[in-house]
């Protein structure tokens, strides 16, 4: 891999970083105590492009690579990580499945609203016993009658389902079929039968929403419902995971690099046995160690990237990356703490927000046990040629 970010690239970093810290960074804290979005903020993010980073041209997406999509994930979560949860969810889990997948009418029905500023997209994947298992665990059904599918079970954790026009959802089509038993339908919110409950009260990102679902006899068209081909449900969602686990990625090097830069300049000012605590060499370790850790972690999220789009395979990458940069964050927002001492603990300072924030990491999209899983297999099949 040999390459530097180009000059469009490094232009829409700084568009992007702009962008968040006039409109977002002054927000973070309000929507954290609020438990509420920003949606001027949101609707405003459409305009640049953010609401269809990897969305084509036609539907009002800004059709980027996966290094710019996750460039401008990383600067979004430096400055508000449940916006940067809100939209990298709403990107990569919500719109891409239907942009990769989707027929023509499909694409032209929910695309345009995603990219609009109105609305979020989500996927609903996990249930109250599914979570890293789907294969094994997910017991939603449907079962065709007539012309349409008809949906019963439940779903937990999913993010954005609130604001959805549409959620993406994996159910079981055919209980005896394995992995080929499973297809991914459209449902809108709305339907007879679908309910959407009320936000769960988190630990952190609390101000991107999650809810449990629940299917009672929801009605699916057939025709207009079933996103790409029946029964590729599994396949496809292992493949929006893969591609989703580089988001997640940038995500948590946007927390880490934000609570970095928070403590070092907290260090600099800060004074302690009559000089800045920057001076002090066990300050010094851990800025030298978290600026070191930051940088791996984003070098591996941009060569995960750069196989995405260079069509080559990214599992073990993506893997990688994300299983060390929720784990860089987790031990930079720890020491950034650390150096803020006790104001570290109060909510006046946005060590502490980040901290919370990024404790979902190695939770999310696979957790680091599972990341750790994948990437061993993947190393072990490669080595045996």
């Amino acid at each position: 891999m040999h390459f530097a970010l180009s000059a469009e690239q490094q232009a829409f970093r700084r568009l992007v970083r702009d962008f968040c810290a006039a409109e977002l960074a002054p927000r973070a804290a309000a929507i954290d105590r609020d438990a509420q979005l920003h949606w001027p903020t949101i609707q405003k993010m459409a305009a640049i492009g953010l609401l269809g980073l990897q969305v084509d041209e036609e539907y009002g997406g800004a059709a980027l690579d996966t290094l710019s999509a996750s460039i401008a994930i990383e600067e979004i979560a430096r400055a508000c990580g449940s916006t940067a949860l809100s939209v990298s969810a709403h990107n990569g889990l919500g719109a891409a499945p239907i942009q990769r997948w989707g027929s023509p009418e499909q694409r032209q029905r929910y695309l345009p609203l995603l990219t609009g500023g109105e609305c979020l997209g989500a996927l609903a994947l996990t249930e109250p016993g599914a979570g890293t298992d789907l294969a094994g665990g997910v017991q939603t059904r449907a079962v065709v009658e007539g012309d349409s599918w008809i949906v019963d079970g439940q779903k937990a954790w999913i993010t954005n389902a609130s604001h959805a026009p549409v959620v993406v959802t994996l159910v079981r089509t055919d209980p005896d079929a394995g992995t080929r038993g499973f297809s991914l339908l459209l449902i809108e919110p709305g339907s007879a039968g679908f309910t959407i409950h009320p936000p769960e009260r988190k630990m952190g990102v609390r101000g991107s929403p999650t809810h449990m679902l629940s299917f009672e006899n929801v009605r699916v068209p057939t025709a207009s419902g079933t996103l790409g081909e029946r029964g590729r449900g599994f396949h496809q969602t292992m493949q929006t995971l893969d591609a989703g686990r580089i988001s997640i990625a940038a995500l948590c090097v946007g927390l880490a690099q934000g609570a970095y830069e928070h403590a070092t300049r907290y260090a600099l000012e800060r004074q302690a046995f009559g000089k800045p605590i920057a001076q002090h060499q066990l300050i010094q370790a851990k800025i030298a160690d978290a600026a070191t850790e930051i940088e791996a972690a984003r070098w591996l999220v941009y060569a995960a990237a750069w196989r995405a789009d260079e069509g080559l395979d990214f599992a073990k990458q993506a893997a990688m990356a994300k299983l060390k940069a929720s784990e860089v964050a987790e031990r930079v927002c720890h020491d950034a703490i650390q150096i803020h001492g006790s104001y570290g603990y109060s909510s006046e300072f946005a060590v502490e927000r980040i901290y919370r924030d990024q404790r979902l990491m190695t939770i999310g999209e696979g957790t680091s046990e599972i990341q750790r899983l994948v990437i061993a297999r993947r190393a072990l099949a490669e080595s045996q040629g």
